[in-house]
């Protein structure tokens, strides 16, 4: 994996992707997203049971390097769809992880940055977080995070941000929904997150996530009640579930909370 991205796990299975450019505030180009989709292969490899992504210095992320949007405005179209096409693969690796997200943002979260934050199950913010959707003040859109975006924020918020390129901080990002708590001490916040998730059960946590995607804008009615008595009938026959039921009833903890 390039330096562009640190990867690091401890002995929980807890691992850490930390985008490591602070030169630039993390502003991503080819080689970033490369590694950043590298750490995510080695995380689902290694059987991590939450991952965390972060960025080092002074900010998150700062969206796409400009220099290297420079450069692609000198490409074909072909070049510059294989480009895009590397960070919607990025953003689709990162929403469907097996294990859960969290991301911890802070300083500048510009452009793509945003879309990490969207991409990941939990967003934890600093106060001293300013977020920025600026595309349309440079001529473009942020497509490619689009969908992630909207799905955090809904797409009234989405669209108003999208529209203005106007900043925000953590506070009106965590009242539109990017982020779920904003507090000064990151690490204490995700040792809270961290401690409830080791409580679960990595795979029904897989599941849950799978099937929030399946039901999200489905109507209510009969053929999405058979969707869900299916989830539910499968899950309680894996021996996850078995063990978690006969753990509650010996008054003991599960097998997935033993080093927890």
């Amino acid at each position: 994996m390039s330096d562009a991205v640190i990867f690091e796990k401890n002995e929980q299975a807890i691992a850490r992707l930390t985008i490591n450019r602070p030169e630039v505030n993390n502003a991503f180009d080819d080689e970033v997203i490369g590694a950043l989709r590298a750490g995510l292969e080695q995380a689902k490899s290694e059987h991590v049971r939450i991952l965390v992504l972060q960025g080092a210095g002074k900010g998150f992320c700062a969206g796409a390097n400009l220099h290297w949007m420079k450069a692609m405005a000198h490409y074909s179209l072909e070049e510059n769809l294989a480009d895009a096409g590397a960070l919607a693969d990025l953003l689709s690796e990162l929403h469907h992880m097996p294990c859960p997200t969290i991301c911890l943002a802070h300083g500048p979260v510009f452009g793509g940055g945003v879309g990490l934050v969207a991409a990941c199950d939990i967003a934890i913010a600093h106060p001293d977080s300013i977020f920025c959707l600026s595309e349309v003040r440079l001529g473009l859109t942020p497509a490619t995070i689009s969908p992630y975006v909207v799905e955090a924020m809904g797409a009234r918020h989405g669209r108003a941000m999208m529209l203005t390129g106007a900043r925000f901080g953590a506070d009106e990002a965590a009242r539109m929904g990017l982020c779920h708590q904003v507090n000064n001490d990151l690490e204490s916040t995700l040792a809270s997150y961290v401690k409830d998730l080791l409580a679960g059960a990595p795979g029904a946590q897989d599941d849950i996530k799978k099937l929030v995607r399946q039901v999200t804008d489905l109507p209510i009615n009969d053929e999405t009640g058979r969707l869900t008595a299916r989830a539910i009938a499968e899950r309680r026959m894996k021996d996850e579930a078995q063990e978690g039921m006969l753990a509650f009833f010996e008054k003991r903890r599960p097998s997935w909370r033993e080093t927890s």
